[in-house]
């Protein structure tokens, strides 16, 4: 019975991931063109923005994002310190702040490559620092584009900006605290929670 309730659980939610991708995307493509057209006005480089992060199954994938950075910014740091980081363009601090960046996104949802839901995906040099016997389980689901890590961490960059060693501080202190916020709804994954999520995202965005 609990095999099946999950197996019914993970089949509706891929039912509304790409129900809700491909919504968004249709309803969405006015935003997604005008920001795509502030980017490029904005600022030299490509208006979507790809990079390597670490999916299901300990795969890598291609996500998506609007660029709110100046080309080739990424290769200095990864992690970003307040919208205030020289690295984020003009037109990069008000798409943060609305987290349009986030938008294509929704490609990869549609894709497969994650799902709505799920534990936000990291670039592997920090996926390589997970523990085996806990921290590893993220990678058993695929990642999505919001999750209770995600909405109590809604000004991380901010966050980072106020102490003295940004990358020592996320590390020992932001990863493994989202990671435990990850957890659950990893161990209660049913398409209750999932839309809980969803609603709570969408409030924190219209309350920012």
């Amino acid at each position: 019975m609990i095999w099946w309730k999950g197996f019914i659980n993970r089949f509706l939610i891929r039912i509304f991931d790409i129900l809700f991708s491909f919504t968004g995307m249709i309803l969405l493509s006015p935003i997604l063109l005008i920001t795509g057209l502030i980017i490029f006005i904005d600022s030299p480089g490509k208006v979507i923005f790809t990079q390597l992060r670490v999916g299901k199954n300990n795969t890598d994938f291609k996500l998506y994002k609007f660029r709110t950075m100046h080309f080739n910014a990424d290769r200095h740091r990864l992690i970003t310190i307040g919208l205030r980081d020289p690295r984020v363009t003009r037109a990069g601090v008000l798409i943060r702040k609305f987290k349009l960046d986030e938008l294509p996104q929704l490609v990869n949802v549609f894709k497969g490559q994650m799902s709505l839901v799920g534990p936000r995906p990291e670039v592997r040099h920090y996926t390589e620092l997970y523990t085996p016997a806990h921290q590893m389980i993220i990678l058993s689901v695929k990642p999505g584009i919001t999750d209770l890590a995600s909405i109590e961490y809604s000004k991380e960059n901010e966050l980072l900006s106020d102490v003295a060693d940004p990358e020592n501080f996320y590390v020992n202190v932001v990863l493994p605290a989202k990671i435990r916020l990850n957890l659950i709804f990893i161990e209660n994954p049913t398409l209750n929670n999932y839309l809980r999520i969803i609603l709570r995202t969408i409030s924190k965005l219209f309350t920012h």
